[in-house]
């Protein structure tokens, strides 16, 4: 309130001084020139004449012109400017003529106005360009003008209302936490035995597997206040500011602690120091400034400083050794019962039927993200809306995990005939593939209908137990699956389409992945060839090898594949009768379930 009171008064005053600056300028330079264009030039010889004839009234002489009233026929008074000419008799004249008022005026110029307008309007102009500019760049730049202040925001559990409740297919992570909200309970107990509990705590895992949700669990479940930052927020224009931001959070932490401190994306300052950008930048004093805070604050005061990461490896070692982020608590993706849990916490929002069966659910999502989890529940209860529905079944559950995977249905694709008829042998290869292999996932649904995704058609496989391990065989099965719909195509129409390039993509990626990293290739043994780069953000690869290894590795690539494609295209020519019905069946039902697949498959003929 004070602060808006003293902005006030400063307003007024500049609003005051700006005032009296216009009056200035309006007295010394507007008035004078609004006479000036009233009065008509003329020239010396007119003066005369209009002197000589009478007609002068008033006359005043300055050092370059005179300026004179004189009477005109009509009898009105007009005043008008000449130039000075050195006439020694004019005085003279104007003396014996007793109806002129005369005078004389030597300019000087205005001191005031001189001031004003060397000295007083350039600096109100300056200024008033200062605060413009000033405002635009806070604005742009996201108030980076406030200088060394932290941009970090309290909450506290009141606000939040997040516990440990609120988190599910994070078991081992919340284990992991639970001494940390007992150590701001009591820390007492702590020190009484003379442990210190580990200052820095940092979350590493996949985009969206809740390491936000579970720092906000931990102050929630401690009741303590949390502070949040991102770790961009540090990064400043100008050199110092980051620095400066890191010593205000901490002088904040310290003087509410017991809490925590919650810094995302901490790789953005914490990146590994190579020193090819000198030691002065921007990102590097940030980060040693945030290494001498933790290790200049005392632990036993309850401030715990949590982070969360998707690139571990890039982390500089002096923020991972002991003392400071010692604590490495992995949030990965769920398994089957985390996916369950997830999907039953959050089905907890919305209305659902009473027969769900979430488990079905979980299953089909292998590999999914509580995000992406949570996103499917969410379709659901949209689709259930669409169709005018007041809960949401399981077919919207099912339809929901089919659009955050291949998209939503493209109802208004037109596909000719002869496409979707080969379509349909496509996806049936990747099926009866599948199902005349010993080591593959079961099939779960046969779709031909387009989604927005670009696929015109998609298999999917369920299997029926939670994997870790993938082995050799179960390896050369799936790459076999993969090469099923286009040797349909080449077994039916003697030709091959564009429908197969995710396909090879898929085969390729896994062949070369058998030989450069799962030691299961005949030919270099258990030899890493390739390394992983960004395990947690798609996980790319390099090759560490020679040209000529690399070569090697693409004749054993090509061969694993060509091998899958020939064990392909020979189950399919034994049941090419099956082949003929399935496919014929699905291009009329569009989509059949794999029950409806395995039974007509079984079906004698």
């Amino acid at each position: 309130m004070n602060e808006r009171k003293n902005n006030n008064k400063k307003n007024y005053l500049i609003f005051a001084v700006i005032c009296m600056v216009l009056l200035l300028l309006f007295n010394s330079f507007v008035v004078p020139a609004v006479k000036k264009a009233q009065i008509k030039e003329t020239n010396y010889s007119f003066f005369l004449s209009q002197l000589d004839s009478g007609n002068v009234t008033k006359v005043e002489i300055k050092e370059d012109s005179i300026v004179f009233e004189a009477v005109n026929s009509n009898g009105r008074k007009k005043a008008y400017s000449t130039v000075r000419v050195e006439d020694p008799d004019l005085v003279k004249r104007l003396y014996e003529n007793g109806n002129v008022d005369f005078t004389g005026k030597i300019e000087t110029q205005n001191p005031i106005a001189s001031f004003i307008v060397s000295w007083v309007l350039p600096l109100v102009f300056m200024i008033v360009l200062w605060n413009i500019l000033m405002r635009g760049m806070g604005k742009r730049m996201g108030n980076s003008m406030a200088f060394g202040k932290s941009n970090a925001k309290i909450y506290v559990k009141a606000q939040t209302g997040k516990t440990f409740g609120d988190v599910a297919g994070q078991d081992e992570a919340k284990e992991a936490l639970v001494e940390i909200v007992d150590f701001l309970h009591n820390p007492q107990k702590y020190a009484d035995i003379g442990a210190d509990l580990p200052k820095g705590a940092l979350l590493v895992g996949p985009p969206g597997t809740g390491k936000t949700l579970l720092a906000q669990a931990v102050a929630g479940e401690a009741n303590v206040p949390f502070f949040s930052i991102s770790g961009s927020e540090f990064v400043e224009m100008f050199v110092g500011m980051g620095a400066a931001k890191v010593r205000d959070l901490f002088k904040q932490a310290n003087e509410k602690a017991p809490c925590i401190v919650f810094i995302d994306e901490i790789d953005t300052i914490g990146k590994k120091r190579d020193g090819q950008n000198g030691g002065n930048d921007e990102r590097e004093q940030t980060l040693n400034q945030l290494l001498t805070e933790m290790d200049g604050f005392d632990g036993k005061k309850g401030v715990v400083i949590l982070a969360a990461t998707n690139r571990p490896e890039s982390l500089d070692p002096a923020l991972l050794r002991p003392g400071r982020f010692d604590r490495r608590i992995p949030a990965e993706l769920p398994d089957l019962a985390g996916r369950e849990a997830v999907l039953k916490v959050h089905a907890k929002k919305i209305k659902t039927d009473p027969d769900i069966d979430y488990n079905a659910i979980a299953r089909a999502t292998a590999g999914a993200s509580g995000a992406e989890l949570a996103n499917i529940i969410n379709e659901a209860a949209l689709r259930a809306v669409r169709n005018g529905r007041q809960t949401v079944s399981q077919s919207d559950l099912e339809e929901s995990v089919e659009v955050v995977i291949a998209g939503y249905q493209r109802k208004n694709a037109v596909i000719s005939q002869q496409e979707k008829e080969l379509i349909a042998y496509h996806e049936i290869g990747h099926a009866l593939v599948a199902a005349k292999q010993k080591d593959s996932a079961p099939v779960h649904k046969i779709t031909i209908i387009p989604r927005t995704s670009g696929a015109l058609g998609y298999t999917m496989q369920v299997d029926e137990v939670e994997k870790f391990l993938l082995t050799k065989e179960e390896a050369l099965s799936r790459i076999a699956v993969l090469t099923g719909g286009r040797s349909a195509e080449e077994l039916i129409f003697n030709s091959c389409t564009t429908g197969a390039s995710n396909d090879i993509e898929k085969a390729t990626k896994l062949a070369r992945a058998m030989v450069t990293r799962y030691g299961m290739s005949s030919s270099f043994d258990m030899i890493a060839l390739e390394a992983v780069n960004n395990q947690y953000l798609g996980g790319d690869t390099s090759l560490i090898c020679s040209p000529e290894t690399a070569a090697r590795i693409d004749a054993e690539v090509n061969g694993i594949v060509r091998d899958a494609h020939e064990r392909a295209r020979q189950i399919l020519s034994e049941n090419i009768g099956k082949l003929h019905e399935l496919a014929h069946y699905l291009l009329e039902k569009e989509t059949i379930t794999g029950e409806e697949f395995m039974s007509i498959l079984n079906a004698e003929n």
